[in-house]
């Protein structure tokens, strides 16, 4: 069996996560920031129905990015733990096996999606030309999907060799070739709304493009399973991917019930709304990374055996959260005018952007932490706490507020209660967090051979 020796086994804690998270956000945040100025390009046209198409139809984007997120997790997990057990030809084939099981699944949810198109945005709450406008949109980009799982999964397993950089510049690809082709194809070619998604579509092939690459030539290349490797493949994948994809579809399912909430207080809430989304991302990039780049850290430190490195793992990764939320907001709230006036944002709409910009922005802490705990449930194996941690939070943690906030406040109050359902749930990770690591600790003092033995069985099961 050729050992490779995990890069997280040694070296200070905060640095492995700044690093990673830091790294692991450029590339997201570039994208972001591309549909950020697709948002203003778009309202530079003068057509309220375009941006509020745009608002629908990202929030059924972010539903099936969020399944590329979730699958992304598990392939990041198992390949992290096996590299930290030292068995590099099998990290190659998990490797494979999950970029085979990604299209694949993508390919299909794909489908799904691009056939319900009309009915998911009219279950948004769009109507008329800003429902022909949100489904035409879609249905060009949606069948890209499967290309952006191959980018997503492979710049997971990037990250899991600790190839932080690698995977950025795979994303960075997909930013620039964005970046590039929107005002070539929305102003130069009059394309409009067809503009945006072809250069969607032009941006997800060049990140899969950018992750295969290094793959292959740093990293041994893929090593093809066959039916059998395959089948035995899947479980372990299964286990952790499966409820990561439902804890990630969570987010999503929230913000679906947030938009039609919204959508009663007009297209130009809609709108608001619809920037506030595209800010979020960009502002808060390195804390949407931060679950899968913490990830690998805590992984490769269970795989070993390394039971305090993983706490100390948690701890910093908290801490920089507080840290970096209370930078964030405070340059939010500088730019606050800044930002309203580049979206030409009046009335309801500038609202909105100017509540995100200040106390809304700071509640952004307790999402963070629900990131870290995420990656401690997938990688020290109880994934399906994500998955409560997650559905929880939006559902009885948006839900209630969502309709109390809008009775009370009106449209910023739909805002306000989606931020502070985060509180009770962003606690609740810490504690659910500590007992996963109370029992990871447990099992190291117990048998050693025991332990040796069981502890990757360990990750893949839920323990009631």
């Amino acid at each position: 069996m050729e050992q490779e020796r995990a890069v997280f086994l040694e070296g200070s804690l905060m640095r492995h996560i700044t690093v990673m998270a830091l790294t692991s956000s450029v590339g997201l945040v570039a994208i972001f920031l591309v549909d950020l100025v697709d948002m203003i390009f778009i309202s530079m046209l003068g057509r309220d129905e375009l941006a509020a198409a745009v608002g629908y139809a990202g929030a059924i984007l972010f539903f099936t990015t969020s399944f590329g997120i979730g699958m992304s997790i598990g392939a990041g997990a198992l390949v992290a733990r096996t590299l930290g057990q030292g068995d590099r030809e099998a990290a190659r084939r998990k490797a494979s096996s999950a970029l085979i099981y990604g299209v694949g699944f993508g390919a299909v949810f794909s489908a799904i999606v691009w056939w319900n198109i009309p009915a998911l945005l009219t279950l948004l709450g769009a109507r008329g030309v800003t429902l022909e406008l949100g489904a035409h949109y879609l249905s060009i980009i949606l069948p890209s999907l499967p290309l952006l799982m191959f980018g997503m999964v492979g710049s997971a397993i990037l990250r899991a060799h600790g190839a932080a950089k690698k995977a950025m510049v795979a994303t960075l690809v997909g930013g620039a070739v964005n970046a590039v082709l929107d005002p070539i194809l929305i102003f130069g070619f009059d394309l409009e709304l067809t503009g945006a998604a072809l250069a969607s579509v032009a941006a997800r092939v060049s990140i899969a493009v950018a992750a295969f690459y290094p793959l292959m030539r740093d990293f041994g290349g893929l090593a093809w399973p066959d039916s059998a490797e395959m089948k035995a493949d899947f479980k372990p994948l299964a286990s952790i991917a499966f409820p990561a994809i439902l804890t990630q579809l969570a987010t999503p399912v929230g913000q679906a019930y947030v938009t039609r909430s919204m959508a009663e207080f007009g297209e130009d809430a809609v709108a608001g709304m619809a920037i506030v989304g595209r800010l979020t991302p960009v502002a808060f990039g390195v804390l949407f990374a931060l679950s899968g780049a913490i990830g690998p850290v805590i992984g490769q430190n269970f795989g070993a055996g390394e039971i305090a490195r993983v706490r100390r793992a948690f701890r910093d990764g908290i801490v920089f959260t507080g840290i970096f939320v209370v930078l964030v907001t405070v340059l939010l709230f500088a730019l606050r005018a800044p930002i309203a006036d580049a979206f030409s944002a009046q009335g309801q709409m500038r609202e909105l952007v100017y509540l995100f910009c200040g106390p809304l922005a700071l509640m952004f802490f307790f999402n963070g932490v629900i990131f870290v705990g995420n990656a401690t449930f997938n990688n020290l194996g109880h994934p399906f706490y994500s998955t409560w941690i997650n559905w929880g939070r939006h559902t009885l943690g948006t839900i209630p507020f969502v309709v109390l906030g809008a009775s009370w406040f009106g449209a910023p109050g739909v805002l306000m209660g989606q931020a502070a359902g985060g509180v009770l749930f962003g606690l609740l990770a810490v504690v659910l967090a500590h007992r996963v690591m109370a029992k990871g600790a447990g099992a190291e003092a117990g048998d050693d051979t025991f332990a040796r033995q069981s502890r990757l069985i360990a990750l893949f099961r839920f323990r009631r």
